[in-house]
C-alpha cells in the first residue's frame, strides 16, 4: 500500500495546494522516497526541501495516480495529458513544476 503524506484532502491525493478536478497526482522525492501531493505539501512536512527524481532511474515508479491508485515511471508521467492506466486526465499546469520533480542529473 502506498502512504501519500502531506495535506491531503481525498483519497485522489488532491491538497490544499491542488485541489482541482485533474490534481491527481502524487510526486515521490528522490531524498526520503516519500510520496507528496506537491512540493510545497513536502516542504512544510519534512525537514528537507523537496529533492527531483533522476530521470536516468526509468525503471523507478515516482508518480503516483490517485484516480486509479497506480504506481507510474517518469516515462509513463511527464508529457502526458492522462494516466495511461485508467485515463484520467492529469494537471496540464503540472508541465510548469516539472523542474521541482524531475531531474536529467
Amino acid at each position: 500500500m502506498v502512504i501519500i503524506y502531506g495535506d491531503v484532502m481525498d483519497k485522489e491525493t488532491r491538497c490544499t495546494d491542488y485541489h482541482g478536478a485533474t490534481d491527481i497526482v502524487a510526486l515521490k522525492c528522490s531524498a526520503c522516497q516519500k510520496y507528496y501531493p506537491c512540493f510545497k505539501c513536502h516542504n512544510r512536512h519534512e525537514e528537507h526541501d523537496f529533492v527531483p527524481y533522476p530521470e536516468h532511474l526509468k525503471e523507478d515508479k515516482v508518480v503516483f495516480c490517485g484516480a486509479c491508485q497506480r504506481e507510474l515511471t517518469i516515462e509513463e508521467y511527464k508529457g502526458k495529458n492522462a494516466c495511461p492506466y485508467c485515463g484520467h486526465a492529469f494537471n496540464p499546469g503540472c508541465s510548469r513544476h516539472y523542474d521541482y520533480y524531475f531531474t536529467d542529473k
